[in-house]
This record gives C-alpha cells, sequence and structure tokens, in this order.
C-alpha cells in the first residue's frame, strides 16, 4: 500500500466540491446543447473514465482491495451509498444499452466491465458508444 505522504489528507475535503463543480459544469454544457460538448462527444466520457480509473488505481494501491466492501458494509450510510451506485448503473445500462446495441456493441463483456469497475466501466461504455455512433454518421454523410 502507497504512503500517507502521496496525498495531503486535507484535499480529502476539497475533492468531492471539485468533482461537483466539474460535473455541474459537464451536465450545464450538455443540458444547453453546448457545441463545444457536441463536438468533444466520446472524448468526454473516455476522459472522464480514464481519470477516475487512475484515482480509482491509486485508491486500490493506498487503501487496498477489501476497503472496497468494506465501505459499503460499515454502516446506513454505507449502504446507501452502495445502493446509490447500484441505481444509476442501473439507470445508465438500460438506457445506454439499446444504443449500444444499435451500433453492434455485445452487452456482456462491457457488463462484466461495469460490475467490475463501477462507474469507471459506464463511462467507458459510453465513449465507445459514441465514439461508434459517430462513426457510423459519418460513413452515412460519406454515402
Amino acid at each position: 500500500m502507497l504512503q500517507n505522504s502521496y496525498i495531503d489528507e486535507s484535499l480529502y475535503e476539497f475533492l468531492p466540491i471539485g468533482a461537483l463543480a466539474i460535473f455541474l459544469g459537464a451536465a450545464v454544457m450538455v443540458a444547453n446543447g453546448s457545441e463545444r460538448a457536441k463536438r468533444a462527444g466520446w472524448i468526454i466520457p473516455a476522459t472522464f473514465s480514464l481519470l477516475f480509473l487512475a484515482w480509482s488505481l491509486f485508491t486500490l494501491a493506498k487503501e487496498g482491495l477489501a476497503g472496497v466492501w468494506v465501505e459499503h458494509t460499515r454502516n446506513a450510510w454505507g449502504n446507501q451509498i452502495w445502493f446509490d451506485l447500484l441505481l444509476a448503473l442501473g439507470i445508465g445500462w438500460a438506457l445506454l444499452l439499446p444504443r449500444g446495441r444499435a451500433v453492434g456493441m455485445r452487452p456482456w463483456p462491457w457488463l462484466a466491465l461495469l460490475l467490475a469497475t463501477g462507474s469507471v466501466g459506464l463511462l467507458a461504455m459510453l465513449a465507445r458508444c459514441l465514439f461508434l455512433e459517430e462513426r457510423i454518421a459519418e460513413q452515412t454523410r460519406r454515402q
């Protein structure tokens, strides 16, 4: 496991606020139909997936794999966060699956990735789906 010196512990109070700010900025861009967001397409979820994967790997190296389950079974809040994660993943899966199938994505490998990595896998699936939709749209325009 990594030593605590790799990250200043006070950042743990700031990081959720920073993440909320990034989420709100991206959500507003998408809600407003921003041209910038449309042009970025699959790159935004791919970037978020990679950044969150890096954070997850850092956390696993620092805290160990056992912490994942410990945090979700520690108390009522841990259970609530686990339930919230499962519900959010279920909603994302249900909404994204038809689009993925429409562009030829096989669901089972993506479901396995989603179950193993949570939002990292869901963001990767979204990025792949948007990439394939963009590629199909480009091929259609060329014909």
